[in-house]
């Protein structure tokens, strides 16, 4: 099993060497792949040196399959080179996600429509993924009609850059700045670049995302994300609306009943999820459940999970996993 990682030395890639390691993903030979000035590089993996190569040294050497975590222009430019020669491509970027051609995938939800065909795969934006793992059972039981979502966002999404200024501002070191504002103390509300209709493309992969995965156009989404200054993880609080009626335990019972998703809801105990507690766990964590006394059959939850694992490398590596479980290669 010859797997190569584009973008290796990034964020995204470091943590998708780290839990191809964990997971004991069937590594036979790793290729790593990162921008040129990288070339030659030494970088560890399972204990073993590798030196990082030419995005078209690895073409050449024809993986079976390509993890892609360098940006949407790189996979707009090469991830169609990749499979001409034969290899699966599992994007992490959004160049892919909207493409009718495409299949945008939670292995837990979605893994089944996939077939030898699909060579470029896309893994849909992390905020989406934590929320659609919630929805996903809600929307078999209930039907979901419409999702409002306010997002609070680790800095860890945007960077090594973003990482780095709060660092400076907590220091009060001048560095070069992620973001046009300070973040140590403040809230951003603009995630990625505005869109003519005023809102950003965040909130945008949001609304299109979710309707794409859970393959149901008429679902209403509506969104607003704003950058905080944490690194553990993203955090949503999430108000559905549903078609049927619902009693809360029956909520929390099914969502408990799905893989990868763990219920953190008791208020006696103050118990609920915080992305300081996700930071490094792969689960999508699922609190505050409660029925908004507002509205008819409508719920709001509190969603939590590391965008780095499930947001990025974990789904990344599960749809990987499911490739080769079902000889899809």
């Amino acid at each position: 099993m010859k797997i190569a990682v584009v973008g290796a030395t990034g964020m995204v890639g470091e943590v998708m060497l780290k839990v191809l390691a964990e997971r004991n993903f069937p590594v036979t030979e790793l290729i790593l792949v990162a921008s040129e000035k990288s070339v030659g590089k030494e970088i560890s993996f399972k204990g073993k040196p590798y030196n990082v190569v030419s995005i078209e040294t690895a073409i050449r050497l024809k993986p079976q399959i390509a993890l892609f975590s360098a940006g949407g222009e790189t996979s707009k430019a090469w991830a169609e080179k990749f499979a001409e020669v034969g290899t699966t491509v599992i994007d992490n970027s959004s160049a892919w996600r909207m493409d009718a051609t495409k299949k945008l995938i939670v292995p837990e939800i979605n893994a089944h429509t996939l077939t030898k065909n699909d060579k470029i795969i896309a893994n849909p934006n992390c905020s989406t993924i934590q929320m659609v793992m919630a929805l996903a059972p809600l929307h078999k039981k209930y039907t979901i009609k419409r999702v409002v979502v306010s997002t609070y966002q680790s800095i860890t999404g945007t960077g090594v850059k973003a990482v780095q200024q709060l660092e400076n501002e907590y220091t009060g070191t001048k560095g070069e700045m992620a973001y046009p504002y300070p973040i140590h103390r403040n809230a951003i509300p603009q995630c990625d670049v505005f869109e003519e209709n005023g809102y950003t493309k965040e909130e945008m992969k949001l609304v299109r995302e979710t309707q794409k995965i859970l393959n149901d156009t008429t679902i209403a989404v509506t969104a607003t994300a704003i950058r905080i200054p944490v690194v553990g993880g993203h955090s949503e609080a999430v108000n559905v609306a549903f078609e049927n009626d619902f009693e809360l335990n029956d909520v929390r019972r099914a969502l408990h009943e799905t893989a990868g998703v763990t219920v953190q809801d008791n208020t006696d105990t103050k118990t609920y999820p915080m992305p300081i507690y996700a930071e490094g766990k792969d689960d999508v964590f699922v609190g505050r459940i409660r029925r908004d006394e507002s509205q008819p059959n409508t719920l709001n939850l509190w969603i939590v999970a590391d965008n780095l694992r499930k947001g990025a490398a974990t789904n990344t590596i599960q749809i990987a996993e499911y490739l080769v479980t079902n000889n899809l290669l």
